[in-house]
């Protein structure tokens, strides 16, 4: 009788057969006719690793083992002519012996093998492959050829971080992982001779054994990388770009390179507001955020040397590059000042506005980004101002001066001269840029500087006796408040404008009252013009 095999079991999907001049590696139990066992690779906890085709096993083996699949069942049975024959092997397999094995090829390769890569998945957009020397992060499934898991990066809930091409990894890999974009996904055979060789790693993987990776491409750059940026939304005006120094108001998307979303400044609803250049944010942040306009939208995908380096930080993993897709809102500098354009100037623009005129003015108030925060307009009535008496803003004591009656003129104040880094609750963000456009359609000429009643003409020379109306030597308020206001309606005085006429006229008797006891005497009683007068005389 000749050689038998029965193929007992075979693969759905067979890529490759043995042929004589392959390494195998397979599992077997070796027993006579009767049933009797007389080897088991199983009993010795590895399988039995060969070169067939090469005299290196009996004949009737060498026969039996072509063709066959990985993970296919073979039932061989092996007449002694192609076996041991007449000899026999002392103590083991009497002579003649008819011996009948069931094998199991568990592994296959050959000496002129590569590395073979087939890819399953890949994404449309592939800016960038994987490079000698560039610094990869991928999560894998390790297995053997027959699909038995051997490691998983996926267990340990952590990704492989990696060279690539520079003798970390074994050299099949090295090899396997080159022209990589991030999110592809590839299956990497890599043959013995190119992973653990002939001795295994001395845990998992045995000697002489072939590997499957299958590998998903999560993250790639090399350390001589800067950050990229690419423009998204350019406004068609911009007049001004940040600079190193220029604090910045922003919000933010950031993202890995997969597309994982770890922060977003959305999500806090509120924007991200810092200095640039300063070193207060990442380097590849500080970087990308000069040259930027208000309004502008741009992407800025940060290398982790420029990022978070190695350790990561919250759920930014070790060595991940950073993806940013920003949203400028607002920018200024500490040196700013007032900005003040001037819309539109009446023909007829002689009287300007001063310190301590009353205004009466309409605006619009907006942020940079023309959010509208508040409008005269829309109260149907006009904001008026004792200008430079501190009741607006710096900014906009700033802005309305030297401004003629319907004049028009947009005035930006930077946060300093405005509500400062806290805002308005509720209303101004901290740190925000205001833009108002304003139309001035009022001025009351205020009075000089320190006076708050002017006589128009010649001052009465009995002043006091005027204003003892009942002539008993002593004036109180009430007397001193109606003579005021006989010379007010009368066109003889005016009162500083935008203020309140009781309390002008508190102020004033207060000021005259020098002992404070409610009541002012003829020797209490001066004129502003007279006290000045006595000091300068004084000096």
């Amino acid at each position: 009788a000749g050689l038998r095999v029965e193929r007992r079991f075979v693969p759905e999907s067979c890529p490759r057969a043995v042929r004589p001049g392959d390494f195998v590696r397979y599992h077997y139990l070796g027993a006579f006719p009767d049933g009797t066992r007389f080897d088991s690779s199983y009993d010795r906890g590895s399988t039995f690793n060969v070169f067939v085709g090469k005299g290196q096993l009996i004949a009737g083996m060498d026969r039996a083992l072509v063709g066959m699949c990985v993970n296919e069942r073979r039932l061989v049975t092996i007449p002694p002519k192609l076996a041991y024959g007449s000899e026999g092997v002392a103590g083991v397999i009497p002579p003649n012996a008819v011996l009948h094995f069931d094998v199991l090829l568990i592994d296959l390769w050959n000496s002129e093998d590569e590395v073979q890569v087939q890819t399953y998945f890949k994404p449309e957009k592939c800016p960038r492959t994987v490079q000698v020397s560039d610094f990869v992060r991928y999560h894998y499934n390790g297995t053997f050829l027959d699909g038995t898991l051997f490691d998983s990066s996926h267990n340990r809930m952590r990704t492989y971080d990696t060279y690539v091409g520079i003798g970390w990894l074994i050299p099949g890999m090295d090899q396997g992982l080159l022209g990589m974009c991030v999110g592809e996904k590839r299956i990497i055979t890599i043959p013995p001779f190119l992973a653990y060789g002939e001795e295994g790693d001395g845990k998992d993987i045995p000697g002489q054994a072939s590997l499957v990776f299958d590998v998903v491409l999560l993250d790639l750059h090399n350390p001589k990388d800067g950050i990229t940026i690419e423009n998204q939304y350019v406004p068609e005006s911009c007049e001004r770009r940040s600079q190193t120094g220029d604090f910045l108001r922003y919000h933010y998307n950031g993202t890995l390179l997969d597309g994982t979303l770890f922060d977003s400044s959305y999500s806090r609803n509120h924007t991200y507001d810092t200095y640039v250049g300063r070193g207060y944010v990442i380097a590849g942040m500080d970087e990308g955020l000069l040259g930027v306009c208000t309004g502008e939208k741009r992407r800025i995908i940060i290398p982790p040397h420029l990022g978070y380096g190695e350790e990561g930080r919250g759920k930014i993993p070790g060595s991940a590059v950073l993806v940013f897709d920003i949203h400028v809102v607002d920018f200024h500098n500490p040196s700013d000042s007032v900005s003040i354009t001037v819309n539109y100037k009446p023909s007829n623009c002689t009287v300007l506005s001063k310190k301590g005129d009353y205004l009466k003015y309409h605006y619009n108030a907006s942020l940079l980004d023309g959010t509208l925060l508040d409008s005269t307009h829309s109260l149907g009535k006009t904001y008026n101002i004792v200008l430079g008496s501190g009741q607006v803003v710096v900014g906009m004591d700033m802005g309305l001066q030297d401004m003629c009656v319907g004049e028009r003129r947009r005035v930006v104040i930077p946060p300093h001269l405005g509500y400062g880094e806290d805002g308005v609750e509720g209303e101004v963000p901290g740190s925000a840029v205001l833009v108002f456009d304003i139309e001035l359609l009022e001025l009351v000429s205020g009075l000089p500087e320190g006076y708050m009643f002017v006589w128009n003409g010649e001052v009465s020379p009995n002043l006091f006796e005027e204003i003892d109306q009942n002539h008993d030597g002593e004036v109180l308020l009430e007397e001193f408040s109606e003579y005021i206001q006989a010379q007010v309606d009368s066109g003889k005085g005016k009162l500083a404008p935008g203020f309140d006429f009781e309390k002008i006229v508190k102020n004033m008797f207060t000021n005259q009252d020098r002992d404070g006891n409610g009541k002012v005497t003829a020797e209490e009683f001066k004129l502003k013009d007279q006290e000045a007068k006595e000091e300068h005389d004084e000096l």
